[in-house]
């Protein structure tokens, strides 16, 4: 009995310090969380009072936030940022220095988690389109995961019907231009000074050299790159790479291909069947024989004849480069 007695004390002092010891965690995980989740708000930003602020936002001196913002988690606006207007920042956002989001206008600016704004960069603003009727709703939505460097320029959709849409993890380089009613894709990478017009489609992956120009209502497909200095009028197929004042075709994009794993079966493939597209397409300038239809009948056959080419010298290069 004796000893059953020496052997509880022991051991309700190892379990009052092993609760004191926990207890002592525990407070130190409140007191971290705690300090996390504590806004810090300069004294000379002005912050509307109506405007949503999350838990642990730092916001520098003379920023402004209006009063139909909302700011998730962990959001740090540096100093003479701004935001404007119905917008909306998912958690951990950033907004570097003279960075401006949002207008006071009817629609909303909507910019996913994780995302950066660069300097001076100026995001979900009225656009540059002569149709846009002032009272008018108009939407920008940018998904999670994007970089805006400094000085770009995005702009929301012309029309309430429509909307300028950015999807995940884009890199949009210093001094780009993104116009009305844009649709952006995931994964793409925008050099400096890539200007796109109104109503430009960009699917997924695609990379662009730097000071290249849109036309509006261009479509540029998946896993294409656009040489530097081009000006492009006319879409881009997937897995394609365009070049030149006018852009041509110069082949396929094979060194992006093979970054993202791709197995010539798989670009053969697709690529017959734009060929075929291609030859349809081209056969309509046959109708007319006004000379302008004719030299576009010539010019699109040669573009065709081109894909065709390589991708027959991508199956053989890849077919010989791969023998064991």
């Amino acid at each position: 009995m004796n000893s059953l007695l020496k052997f509880r004390k022991p051991l309700s002092s190892y379990l009052t310090s092993l609760s004191l010891h926990r207890f002592s965690s525990t407070l130190n995980y409140v007191f971290e969380e705690t300090k996390e989740a504590t806004s810090f708000i300069h004294p000379t930003a002005v912050v509307h009072p109506k405007a949503v602020i999350g838990q642990g936002v730092s916001v520098g001196p003379f920023c402004t936030i209006g009063s139909s913002a909302k700011l998730g988690n962990g959001c740090h606006l540096h100093p003479s940022s701004h935001i404007f207007g119905n917008t909306e920042l998912g958690n951990h956002c950033i907004l570097m220095t003279g960075a401006v989001v949002g207008d006071d206008l009817p629609g909303r600016t909507v910019i996913g988690s994780n995302s950066i704004i660069g300097h001076h960069a100026v995001v979900g603003i009225k656009c540059q389109d002569m149709k846009y009727k002032l009272g008018d709703e108009c939407f920008l939505d940018m998904g999670d995961n994007n970089e805006i460097r400094e000085f770009t320029s995005i702009h929301r959709s012309s029309k309430s019907s429509d909307r300028t849409v950015i999807g995940d993890n884009n890199l949009i380089m210093g001094s780009c231009h993104i116009a009305h009613d844009c649709k952006i894709g995931n994964n793409n990478i925008f050099a400096n000074s890539t200007l796109l017009a109104g109503h430009i489609i960009v699917e997924d992956y695609v990379h662009t050299a730097g000071a290249i120009v849109v036309h509006q209502f261009c479509h540029i497909g998946s896993f294409s790159f656009i040489g530097g200095g081009s000006v492009v009028s006319q879409d881009v197929p997937k897995y394609m790479m365009v070049s030149g004042g006018r852009a041509e075709l110069r082949g396929l994009n094979l060194e992006g291909l093979r970054r993202r794993g791709f197995h010539v079966t798989e670009i053969s493939h697709d690529n017959i069947h734009i060929f075929k597209l291609c030859i349809l397409a081209c056969s309509r300038y046959s109708m007319n024989t006004s000379p302008r239809s004719s030299g576009l009948f010539r010019s699109g056959l040669i573009f065709c004849s081109r894909i065709y080419i390589y991708i027959y010298i991508y199956i053989y290069i890849d077919t010989h480069t791969h023998i064991e």
